[in-house]
């Protein structure tokens, strides 16, 4: 039996000149910017043109383009090794704002004729803005190009075993590396989201949360701090600011490890605004020792994680592959569904 299993990524632009349609394509996404037509196609212009500048410089500091694409194809072909040990699999990948586009993977899909089609993000916490503009997406060109095969989604693995493994397996080294320099901070830091997008029952910051707890359970006794980083616009967003709580721990004389807790992949977020920016205002804060945990990329606890995803998702209704739904009831837009 041959299955399909598509891995949904962001994306970003694999060169300078595609930064500013790669931003027009991030804008325009109703998940994103809830606005109707044609103020949404308006707003998404002006935002893309006025950030075009600022963001071509930060990929520059990359080598020109975004490296997510290539660590995507990584975890796939590992992946793709891992699965094939088992049955008939095909992993592909499919970005929701850049190359390769999900509309193109529809039609890869439904060329390779499988019998099924695993449906797996490459967000660990459900949001609307992520997993849930990506599954839409998927339905929307699956319908245009008459794909009918039988598919199961998985909405979220805030908790799996094998994924919170992998983080420790990556936390612990810098834990004990910053010890030497006075008692550690952990500071977990996730993509933030405006307020509104929580306020209407977007679960993605309580699975945040129950991904923290999950880590903490294993790690013990040691100081934390949930933050968010990527703040833009005039909206109120979430809060702590990643920034904010660097900013405390210079004032406090506290070595930080900061963990990118909702990012499996490096990308600008990481290697730029983490690694670069907050570093610097770290040192300019007075923080005495600041070390960042390497994304997930393709480590083997990850992608063991993601293997038993796909296995158990064939088993159970998708929601972190439990027996039923596992965010509480004021969350209504959590992305829990049965089977299809």
């Amino acid at each position: 039996m041959k299955t399909a299993v598509v891995l949904f990524n962001l994306g970003g632009p694999d060169s300078l000149d595609a930064v500013r349609p790669f931003l027009f394509n991030l804008f325009s996404d109703k998940a994103i910017i809830s606005l109707p037509q044609p103020l949404r196609y308006l707003v998404a212009k002006l935002i893309s043109t006025r950030r075009t500048k600022t963001a071509k410089a930060i990929y520059e500091e990359m080598g020109g383009k975004s490296p997510i694409l290539e660590q995507t194809q990584e975890q796939a072909r590992a992946l793709q090794t891992l699965l094939n040990q088992r049955g008939d699999y095909q992993v592909f990948v499919a970005m929701r704002y850049w190359h390769p586009f999900i509309k193109d993977v529809v039609a890869e899909v439904k060329d390779y004729e499988p019998d099924k089609i695993i449906l797996l993000p490459l967000y660990p916490q459900f949001s609307t803005t992520t997993t849930g503009s990506s599954f839409k997406e998927w339905h929307k060109q699956a319908k245009k190009q008459k794909l009918y095969t039988p598919y199961h989604e998985v909405c979220c693995y805030p908790f799996d075993t094998h994924f919170i493994q992998a983080h420790l397996d990556a936390i612990k080294p810098k834990l004990e590396e910053a010890a030497r320099y006075g008692e550690p901070r952990i500071l977990f830091s996730a993509h933030g989201l405006p307020e509104k997008i929580i306020a209407k029952g977007d679960p993605y910051q309580w699975q945040v949360e129950r991904t923290v707890s999950a880590l903490m359970r294993k790690l013990g006794n040691v100081d934390y701090t949930i933050c968010y980083q990527s703040r833009v616009g005039p909206l109120e967003w979430i809060k702590p600011s990643t920034d904010a709580m660097i900013k405390q721990a210079g004032t406090e004389k506290k070595p930080i490890v900061v963990v990118p807790i909702a990012f499996v992949s490096e990308h600008s977020e990481t290697l730029v605004e983490l690694d670069m920016e907050y570093r610097k205002l770290a040192e300019e804060s007075g923080v005495p020792f600041y070390a960042r945990v390497p994304a997930l990329s393709n480590a083997p606890e990850f992608i063991d994680s993601l293997g038993w995803l796909v296995q158990a998702s064939q088993l159970y209704p998708n929601c972190s592959n439990s027996l039923g739904k596992q965010c509480p009831k004021e969350f209504g837009q959590c992305g829990f569904q049965e089977y299809h």
